[in-house]
């Protein structure tokens, strides 16, 4: 008796102590992004994972950690992700020339002039970022000026897009390129018979192929960098697009050896050495931070370089109608091996042909409504007689808001008025399947998840401009565009059973804001601080 009375007594001292967790977070304002978008007060965190959410009386009463944070009324959100960027190029446009919105080519070259006396040697000089739109006369640039400064060094100039490039004679020569010289899918651009440097698309990997190749440490700086970077603005887990097998083996020893810890979902690009590499099987390959489930696949090119494969000629470039990348033909055998696999087949597609027929295509195999989740990337020019075919076939247009806020100065020059209503059509995509991921493309845009709000639901860009926004029958709402950040953006890659909202079960990636993105007026979105950003329960900044 004495034993059964000892027994009860210890099962209700332990009814009455807490469940000790190893966080919790109380006192704040938590959107969930649940189904409901509720919000909570608090909640607790063991193993990095949520388990509990909740009031500030039911989380205090029912857990104890001996880490408790008051967030005295934050503001918190899931982590932003970013559904499509370049986490491996922005690290390593941090050690390059920064060339991002500088106003002539004539600053530009200063710029790499001055990257060169810090950087002597003979090793090659890279720079990323410039735009001719931005130039006086918006004319592209030639290799002049380079080749009186660097005759003995290489130098290539990376366009803000990632879609051309400007190497200077020595670069050109190294990489044995003639005048004359085609390629299917770029462009190598002359003048008046010679070279003048300027690389357009497929031309651009001829001269990258002969940049030596870069170390574990490189790697190292240019992702922890990249890291800190993003972990500042608040984003948690990033797409990668396009990335090589030897680029996700130096990832995953990096984050296996805890250097980094940003959570990634990584699109293999679609060249040969994708299709024979440990990744590419069934399931993919995934560990706690990386998950490899998708092929970037490169339709056409850009609308700034004039790439963009359109189905009528540039209003601006008589007869030109831009270009597809490979072949109708290498896109269709493309699909027809992915659609026997569990691999997301992601594709870049600017205009509204590239459009069209990347549509057609993973329409003759996905056959309606199904849960691939196929991709199209910007999905930027529509023509309207396309837009069906994203929802009869349940495709995924991934957009980035900031592309329209960039292009919106010249892109009618390109497009002429009418063409252009179609162009950056986030609404009418979102109705398609009722669900849009958002990202950046960064570094061809700034990382900034705040701009990508701005762009989204007021139209503008960070000078507020235009005041009455730019095309704004295709604003989101302040909900949507969240959701788009978050949630939609994890169901995009197929990881929102793990992230993407504040719910009992997922991993603990959440940030602490000074101002709430939900009330704020729109003049105030980019003067919203990042507080504090937790990933799997851990404080990163």
């Amino acid at each position: 008796m004495r034993l059964l009375i000892a027994f009860v007594t210890v099962l209700l001292f332990s009814a009455c102590i807490n469940q000790r967790v190893d966080l919790i977070v109380h006192h704040a304002q938590i959107y969930t992004v649940n189904n409901d978008f509720g919000v909570a007060e608090a909640m607790a965190i063991q193993d990095g994972k949520i388990v509990a959410v909740g009031s500030n009386d039911d989380i205090l009463k029912e857990y104890q950690s001996d880490s408790v944070v008051n967030a005295n009324d934050a503001i918190i959100y899931p982590g932003f992700i970013d559904a499509h960027a370049h986490f491996l190029g922005y690290g390593q446009s941090l050690y390059a020339v920064d060339l991002m919105f500088v106003p002539s080519w004539q600053e530009a070259i200063e710029r790499v002039k001055a990257f060169a006396v810090k950087h002597p040697g003979k090793g090659w000089i890279r720079g990323r970022g410039w735009d001719q739109n931005r130039f006086p006369g918006k004319q592209f640039p030639t290799n002049a000026e380079l080749n009186l400064l660097f005759p003995d060094r290489p130098v290539i100039l990376e366009r803000v897009d990632g879609h051309a490039s400007i190497a200077n004679d020595v670069a050109l020569q190294l990489a044995g390129v003639k005048a004359g010289q085609t390629i299917e899918g770029g462009q190598f651009t002359m003048q008046a018979g010679k070279l003048t440097g300027l690389l357009i698309d497929n031309a651009v990997g001829v001269i990258e192929k002969q940049v030596p190749a870069a170390t574990q440490e490189d790697y190292k700086d240019w992702l922890t960098a990249a890291q800190q970077n993003c972990f500042a603005t608040g984003l948690t887990t990033i797409t990668d697009c396009g990335l090589s097998p030897e680029e996700v083996d130096r990832i995953d020893a990096l984050q296996k050896s805890n250097d980094l810890k940003m959570r990634l979902y990584v699109m293999l690009s679609d060249k040969p050495s994708t299709y024979t590499s440990k990744y590419f099987t069934d399931g993919g390959y995934i560990t706690d931070k990386l998950m490899v489930k998708g092929i970037k696949v490169y339709g056409d090119g850009a609308l700034g370089s004039r790439g963009a494969c359109l189905l009528q000629p540039y209003s601006d470039k008589a007869g030109w109608p831009g270009f597809l990348l490979s072949s109708p033909a290498h896109f269709d055998s493309l699909a027809a091996k992915l659609i026997n696999t569990d691999f997301q087949m992601c594709t870049h597609a600017i205009g509204d042909s590239a459009n069209r027929i990347i549509l057609n295509i993973y329409a003759k195999y996905l056959k309606g409504k199904n849960d691939k989740r196929w991709r199209i990337e910007h999905a930027q020019i529509m023509h309207p007689a396309d837009f069906h075919l994203f929802g009869d076939n349940s495709i995924v247009p991934s957009v980035q808001p900031t592309h329209a806020t960039s292009d919106m100065y010249w892109a009618a020059e390109r497009l002429g008025a009418e063409r252009l209503k179609g162009g950056y059509a986030f609404k009418q995509l979102l109705e398609q399947n009722n669900w849009l991921p958002l990202g950046t493309d960064f570094p061809v845009e700034e990382i900034n998840p705040f701009k990508t709000f701005l762009a989204a639901v007021a139209r503008q860009d960070a000078k507020g401009f235009p005041a009455v926004g730019f095309q704004m029958e295709n604003a989101l709402t302040r909900e949507q565009t969240i959701r788009g950040m978050t949630i939609w953006a994890a169901k995009a890659n197929r990881m929102e059973k793990q992230v993407g909202s504040i719910e009992v079960g997922k991993k603990a990636d959440f940030i602490l804001l000074d101002k709430d993105l939900m009330k704020v007026p729109s003049d105030s979105i980019l003067q919203v601080k990042v507080l504090k950003t937790y990933l799997n329960g851990e404080r990163v900044f």
